[in-house]
This record gives structure tokens, sequence and C-alpha cells, in this order.
């Protein structure tokens, strides 16, 4: 189901200091930057070879990653996994019993379908899959 980890987001507070140190000190380039309304985040692509890293900056503290920051503080969000077909791989986890956060696809960065499985169904990690624009 799962073709490859597409990127592993990490929730920070603030984007420009995030982007100082993964782009400044570790030197992954950026790749895309976009606000993302329907999720409230400022979200950040940097390129790790094919996959990628996601820094996520909240628009607002009533947002996901806004009460994910206040709760845990900054650090590892989720760990994105790509696929060809997001309803597909939506009825694959549904069939498996897997509790979903999302029924159904919604836009995420680069106008990919994204998905999210809820941490309690996948051992403790938020899940997203990924389907980018123009597959399938």
């Amino acid at each position: 189901m799962f073709k490859r980890i597409d990127h592993v987001g990490v929730a920070v507070q603030e984007i420009e200091p995030a982007i100082a140190l993964y782009g400044g000190d570790l030197q992954l380039a950026e790749a895309h930057r976009e606000v993302v309304e329907e999720q409230g985040v400022e979200a950040v692509l940097l390129d790790v070879g094919e996959n990628h890293v996601e820094l996520l900056a909240p628009l607002g503290p009533d947002t996901p990653v806004g009460r994910f920051l206040a709760k845990n503080g900054p650090g590892l969000h989720h760990v994105a996994y790509q696929v060809d077909d997001i309803d597909a791989a939506l009825q694959a986890c549904r069939d498996a019993g897997l509790r979903l956060i999302d029924e159904q696809p919604r836009t995420g960065i680069r106008s990919s379908r994204v998905a999210f499985l809820h941490p309690r169904a996948t051992g403790g990690v938020l899940t997203e899959i990924v389907q980018p624009a123009g597959a399938h």
C-alpha cells in the first residue's frame, strides 16, 4: 500500500528560526513553502534526497499544530507515507479496522490529497497518507 516515506513532519513554534536550523545549519534545500489554511499551518518542505522534512508552524493556538505544540512542545509531529491511490489506501485502512481522523482525503501542500490515521491506531504515531497531485 505505502510506496515510500514522503516526509517527516516537525512542529515548530516559528518558521524562520526553524528554516535557519534545517536550511542553514543542516544544509537542507528549501523545496516548497505554502500556507495551508485548511490545516492551519505554514508549511515548508526541505529536501532530503527524494524525501522531505516538513516544518509546520501553526497559524494560531487553536489549530491542530498549535494545540500539539501547547501539549508537547516542538518536535516530531507525524510521518507521511506516499501512495498512488489514497482512496484505495483509506479503504484498506478501514478494512484493517484502523481508526481514521479523515474519512475522506483533503487538500494538502502542493495540492496533494492527504488523510490522517489516528495515532492510537498506529502505535502512537500520527500517520499521514499522501497522494501527490497528478498521481492516479
